[in-house]
């Protein structure tokens, strides 16, 4: 079995090393790489070692600001350096160095990134590279160079594992499984049925691949309806802790390219999600729906089966989804509608209360 990797768009990245020195990032270089100039005053030489909030930061942080609510820590913070927009740069204290940038929060991620490469993806417990001490693993299995098994893994007939792929103690893959280079598969999980793309993430205990909610229903008893397809999950996902993701009736549940989802979320089977999607913790989505690209879900909502939201919409936390969203629309409440007609609802319902308790 040969696997090719697949191209993906992403966004325009900062321009920056994945290896740092372990005495840190001078100041210069971070600024460089952000592609913004330093004040006259600060010295280029200065070196950053971590990031940190603005409450705790000290000289050897760097911090960020991108909301007002956080106004008066900017003004008190002892970080080194501060990424700021325009707004915010006049409020940065003498002993800190503002970096002004459009995105500070993206741009702090991204040096983070940086100074932090390990961070990126969870470290093997107690296994090695090219190890199966301790773990079951099939003989007609195929083991990329340099993939970690933590002990106790569990790896099924014609399992692929793409070259420096780590997989966490405990994990089950089932037969014909294939995951991509360099994945970070997580403790005490199982994942069957399932196409993994590359430098994707699943985090301890997520369910991947499991039958899907299918039942014949009838006065006289309920038929299973047998399961049949797959899960797949492109390239750069991220799938949080105790989620699960149910394999396809017929066709297959599919996770494009660079979606990220949160814990404990549940995707039904048939479910198509497109790139680069953000789904927040504890939200469901019911069987066949459709998410395309660029899709941000709120936390706590649930969306019903064989609705088609469009792309860039944006869903707001704690509603519920019983019709189709066009593209590029926000919408929230319970049942959710475009969000200025919900607000206008809730702020009538408001007035009337007033009104009505002050008579």
């Amino acid at each position: 079995m040969q696997i090719q990797p697949t191209q993906s768009c992403h966004e325009p990245s900062l321009t920056v090393s994945p290896i740092c020195q372990p005495s840190g990032l001078a100041l210069a270089e971070l600024a460089e790489a952000a592609g913004v100039p330093l004040p006259a005053s600060a010295d280029p030489s200065m070196l950053l070692q971590s990031g940190a909030s603005l409450e705790t930061a000290q000289s050897w942080h760097i911090a960020y600001i991108d909301h007002a609510r956080y106004a008066n820590a900017l003004r008190t913070t002892r970080a080194g350096a501060c990424f700021v927009t325009e707004r915010f740069a006049h409020m940065v204290p003498p002993g800190t160095v503002p970096i002004t940038v459009r995105d500070p929060r993206l741009v702090f991620a991204k040096v983070l990134a940086r100074l932090h490469p390990e961070a990126l993806r969870a470290a093997p417990l107690l296994g090695s590279a090219n190890v199966t001490e301790g773990c079951f693993v099939h003989p007609s299995a195929q083991i990329g160079a340099g993939v970690v098994l933590d002990p106790g893994v569990v790896i099924g007939e014609r399992v692929f594992i793409g070259a420096g792929t780590t997989i966490g103690a405990h994990v089950v893959l089932g037969p014909d499984v294939v995951i991509g280079w360099d994945c970070s598969i997580g403790p005490s999980l199982t994942i069957a049925h399932s196409n993994i793309g590359d430098r994707s993430i699943v985090h301890a205990g997520a369910r991947v691949g499991q039958d899907g909610f299918g039942f014949a229903m009838s006065a006289s008893g309920h038929v299973k309806v047998p399961q049949l397809g797959r899960v797949t999950i492109g390239n750069d996902v991220e799938i949080g802790a105790n989620s699960t993701v149910d394999r396809g009736s017929g066709g297959n549940t599919v996770i494009g390219d660079g979606t990220k989802i949160d814990n404990l979320v549940q995707i039904a089977h048939n479910v198509r999600i497109g790139r680069h999607c953000v789904i927040t913790a504890q939200v469901g989505i019911a069987g066949s729906t459709v998410l395309e690209d660029c899709v941000a879900v709120g936390g706590h909502s649930a969306i019903a089966g064989h609705l088609h939201i469009g792309r860039g919409a944006q869903l707001a936390a704690a509603s519920r989804f019983m019709r189709d969203v066009p593209a590029g629309e926000r919408w929230g409440g319970m049942p959710a509608r475009p969000l200025r007609e919900w607000f206008r609802e809730q702020t009538t319902l408001k007035k009337l209360a007033k009104h009505r308790n002050g008579a």
